[in-house]
């Protein structure tokens, strides 16, 4: 690492929203609401259906996703810019079919590249708020602000990104007319819902009771992630956009983050987070990033309301 790169804290850095929202060991299962989310876009799922073995190698697929994330928030600059370009030419070079209308497709379709952006910037925020970090609502929008970075790199205008969560809100009230439940969203709930089991884990209980805690752990963990989902996009996979679903959903939240909080930080950071950190504690650190005391803290109840109904 150079000189440089050893005092480089990258695109976001301590004294921003997003590290506190990122250095929530509950964004694990954001990730898996965004995905359940971002399944909604017919055009967006079609193109992971036709271009993706997630299938056959989903934790691997997992990994690389978390990887790539965890790189744009905690790498530095050149680190960050580097993955984003590996993407862009990734992304330039795939192309898939409407099964509507048959007509081809670009996967770094800026109203793709929005949806997935969108959706996964605004499920990182909500279930981390919703499982009981404190955010005030000029930090909430400064979290979107920020993640207009993340947008930039893999191509968007950062201009045409939503950056508030007034802003966001109406993203979504104006693309909901072209979400829907097609068959490959289908299929990919169901995956997600009921991925395979690593045999290695499951098999001495599946031969003792039939099932084993690994899945039963994971059918909780997705059922939390589900109930996270706007009341809207739980009424499109058939489920029930009730106030109590959004309720029993954040205590569930609230409890698995307490949980996790209890694990040992060198067992749950990374070594992309560890290596931040390191270079953070070297460089010259903003001053605090809280609103003024008077500004009150956003709420379950509180922030994203407008874009869960």
């Amino acid at each position: 690492m150079t000189g440089t790169d050893a005092d480089d804290v990258g695109l976001f850095g301590p004294g921003s929203v997003t590290w506190r929202v990122h250095d929530e060991p509950i964004l694990v299962l954001a990730g898996l609401r965004s995905l359940y989310l971002q399944a909604l876009h017919p055009l967006a799922i079609a193109g992971v259906a036709q271009n993706s073995n997630y299938r056959a190698d989903a934790f691997g697929r997992l990994m690389r996703t978390s990887t790539y994330v965890a790189t744009t928030v905690w790498g530095t600059t050149t680190q960050a810019q580097t993955a984003a370009a590996r993407i862009r030419r990734l992304h330039a070079r795939l192309r898939a079919t409407d099964p509507a209308t048959g007509a081809e497709f670009r996967l770094d379709d800026p109203d793709l590249l929005r949806w997935v952006h969108v959706a996964g910037v605004e499920s990182f925020l909500d279930t981390a708020t919703r499982a009981g970090l404190a955010l005030t609502p000029d930090e909430v929008d400064r979290y979107y602000a920020e993640q207009r970075h993340s947008a930039a790199l893999v191509g968007l205008d950062p201009g045409t990104v939503p950056g508030s969560a007034t802003e966001i809100a109406e993203y979504y009230r104006a693309v909901r007319p072209q979400l829907r439940v097609t068959r490959d969203a289908a299929d990919t709930a169901l995956f997600l819902t009921a991925p395979p089991v690593p045999a290695q884990l499951s098999l001495p209980w599946r031969v003792a009771i039939g099932f084993g805690p690994p899945r039963l752990a994971y059918l909780g963990l997705a059922a939390t992630a589900i109930g996270l989902l706007p009341a809207w996009a739980r009424r499109m996979y058939g489920g029930l956009g009730l106030p109590a679903t959004d309720v029993c959903a954040g205590l569930s939240a609230r409890g698995l983050r307490l949980a996790l909080r209890a694990v040992p930080r060198d067992l749950v950071d990374g070594p992309i987070r560890k290596a931040a950190r390191a270079r953070a504690s070297g460089a010259d650190q903003p001053s605090g990033t809280r609103a003024p005391a008077d500004d009150p803290p956003v709420t379950a109840a509180g922030y994203g309301a407008a874009a869960r109904r």
